[in-house]
């Protein structure tokens, strides 16, 4: 029985017999430009990651992988940074389309595997302390462990055209629940909720709420936007500021948790297939999210490699919430006397 060229040359450049490896592609042989032109990273940046993943890449199997981990992560970060399957982009390091989409496969799983040891908040009280001191440099808010909010990546309809995923834009999307510090170092990202659920559900069903909840409340909180209800460990916006220390609050409120907006952009600039340029995420939404998921990783990671100079706005179609922001009034009467007080004592 003949089999279709198209899914022997897959097998046979994935997973082809014995050691043979796929090398057309070096990273030596081309420049440190073309490197971040082209892939989006510098080569010491690109090297990490080969060392990282490259044991995950090549986990030894009956069939042998014939592509080298350092080409499929040029694969992956090309797709990444592009939001393309184009065949200029698999020419580059002699792959076909089909043998780039499953190295992005690859590479998206090994880092999803790593995203607790790159996505977590500090545990240490030095740490934390240090966390608190750099909010505190921004705009003189107190107590700050993080800034939260959510942003909508689109992806297409899924198979059973589940209306869960389609948000109040009528486009369908991942809400993207986050955390980030003050130099947009993601802390918390859960990549998988549907498009339709409003962010303070989001948050009321997150592992984030469940977090704060048990054990990282006690000495700080986080910062969140209107579309939020007022916790003990998550400040809100007053919705009709009266006095001057209210005035004081919401601006130095807004001045902080503006971090956030800048870290999705700086997200969807570098990854380009994010935005939504080059249309939606084809792929169902459990791997739309870890597609997300590995992004985040990606982003941190290159902020530990010192590429931390904030992009310029993406030009992409999802906004950074699909939220109208009306006020959650908030039944929490200890949640209202902890921003009280922190008016009182900070801003009065």
């Amino acid at each position: 029985m003949a089999v279709p060229i198209a899914v022997l040359d897959c097998d046979l450049l994935l997973y082809g017999r014995g050691h043979r490896t796929l090398d057309r592609f070096k990273l030596e042989d081309v420049t440190d430009e073309y490197l971040v032109s082209t892939y989006g990273f510098p080569r010491q940046f690109i090297c990490y990651l080969v060392d990282l993943l490259g044991a995950t890449l090549s986990r030894p199997t009956q069939r042998s992988r014939a592509i080298s981990p350092e080409t499929q992560i040029l694969a992956a970060l090309g797709f990444y940074t592009s939001g393309s399957f184009q065949t200029r982009m698999g020419d580059a390091i002699g792959i076909s389309q089909a043998s780039m989409s499953r190295c992005v496969a690859n590479v998206t799983e090994a880092l999803v595997e790593r995203a607790s040891q790159f996505i977590h908040f500090p545990k240490d009280e030095a740490t934390v302390q240090s966390l608190k001191d750099d909010f505190y440099g921004l705009a003189g808010m107190p107590g700050v462990l993080g800034v939260v909010d959510c942003t909508h990546v689109a992806i297409k309809a899924p198979n059973a055209e589940d209306l869960s995923y389609v948000n109040r834009k009528g486009l369908h999307s991942l809400n993207c629940l986050m955390v980030c510090d003050s130099r947009g170092v993601l802390l918390s990202a859960e990549t998988h909720w549907p498009g339709s659920l409003p962010d303070c559900t989001v948050l009321d069903q997150a592992a984030l709420t469940s977090q704060f909840e048990t054990e990282l409340h006690k000495d700080g909180w986080l910062l969140g936007d209107s579309s939020f209800l007022l916790r003990t460990w998550l400040m809100t916006p007053l919705h009709i500021p009266e006095t001057p220390a209210e005035y004081r609050y919401n601006m130095a409120h807004s001045a902080t948790h503006n971090i956030i907006e800048r870290t999705f952009r700086t997200i969807r600039s570098r990854f380009r297939c994010l935005d939504g340029s080059k249309g939606t995420l084809q792929y169902s939404p459990e791997k739309s999210s870890h597609i997300i998921l590995a992004c985040c990783v990606l982003h941190n990671i290159s902020l530990q490699h010192g590429l931390d100079v904030w992009s310029a706005p993406a030009t992409g179609h999802m906004e950074q919430s699909e939220e109208e922001y009306e006020q959650m009034e908030s039944v929490d009467s200890e949640a209202c006397r902890v921003r009280q007080e922190l008016l009182l004592t900070h801003f009065s």
